[in-house]
């Protein structure tokens, strides 16, 4: 009798032990299950309030940074030097210069990436960054992001694109018809078919985005043939990779005041989350920004002052001019 009490009791510890080590590591799992979302900024570039990657992706991060389930790290002025900045990550989005100067094609970098990818993290880029040189990032673009800047293919003219009408995806809930003029670059490189890709935000580029002569940003016989046709252009896109990644690219972002825009922003926000496989809000992310928050972290770059600019822009409705969607 005495031997099964002490059983029991001994049985009951163990139960009780387990349990309580449980409560306290549960924490710890949730908090080993949140996504790891790295946000790589670029030094400065181009004028005041152009390209502003470290007060941009501060701003993606002051957005993002209360959304339970989620990590943001932002790594500013260029490319993290300590390998364990995107050890583990669940997304990887990068806002800079692109082109020959592209962080992600420097040396060793696209190497660094791709075990990352294999394993299917996501992989987004804003703007310039979206543009590589063919012959080197062109197809790990293509087959990370799902389409990219292509030169004597792609052109990168300022124009106000209008956004009537959005696909049924996760990056598009709770966004409203919007238009906004900034350096909407379109006719981007897509895989053939257009396989995994669905675009987010397109609209038909007027005929004045054909201004400018044949070069390697400007224009060629292949877009002014579609520019005419009045096909719609792709400025920004998902992509689901066979292995279960995924991509998102967004040419936008040239004028930094367009974070203003409810909209824009929201596609955005919801897109970083997707991209991680993070749960997009019903409604999307709603984040306010005022003009203070806008204006902080801005790079120091030569030109004309902030404030003016935006006094500016107060009477410029392009950038915050809603549009309706079509009937």
């Amino acid at each position: 009798m005495y031997t099964k009490l002490v059983t029991k009791g001994l049985l009951a510890l163990t139960s009780l032990t387990v349990a309580l080590c449980l409560t306290h590591l549960a924490p710890l799992s949730a908090q080993a299950a949140n996504k790891k979302i790295v946000l790589i900024a670029g030094p400065p570039s181009h004028g005041v309030l152009q390209h502003e990657h470290k007060a941009g992706c501060l701003l993606i991060e002051h957005c993002l940074q209360g959304i339970q389930g989620v990590d943001i790290l932002v790594q500013t002025g260029g490319w993290p030097e300590d390998p364990g900045v995107l050890e583990g990550a669940d997304a990887v989005v990068i806002f800079c210069t692109g082109g020959n100067a592209h962080l992600a094609i420097q040396e060793g970098r696209l190497e660094q990436l791709k075990p990352l990818m294999d394993q299917g993290a996501g992989f987004g880029c804003l703007h310039y960054g979206v543009e590589v040189p063919k012959e080197k990032g062109g197809q790990a673009f293509l087959d990370w992001m799902g389409g990219y800047f292509e030169t004597h293919w792609s052109v990168n003219p300022h124009w106000t694109a209008e956004f009537k009408s959005f696909p049924d995806h996760p990056i598009s809930r709770g966004v409203k018809p919007f238009a906004v003029n900034d350096e909407w670059y379109f006719h981007m490189r897509f895989p053939e078919g257009m396989q995994g890709v669905t675009p987010i935000l397109s609209a038909v580029a007027p005929p004045e985005t054909m201004e400018r002569g044949d070069g390697p940003h400007s224009g060629n016989p292949a877009v002014r043939e579609a520019v005419a046709k009045g096909l719609p252009q792709h400025v920004a896109w998902a992509y689901e990779r066979p292995n279960g990644g995924r991509g998102f690219g967004f040419t936008g972002l040239h004028n930094h005041l367009n974070w203003r825009q409810p909209d824009f922003r929201k596609v955005i926000l919801n897109a970083i989350l997707w991209l991680a496989g993070a749960e997009v809000p019903t409604q999307g992310v709603d984040c306010p920004l005022d003009d203070q928050l806008i204006l902080s972290n801005l790079d120091e770059k030569r030109g004309r002052l902030p404030l003016d600019i935006l006094r500016d822009a107060r009477k410029n409705e392009s950038y915050i001019s809603p549009v309706r969607a079509n009937p």
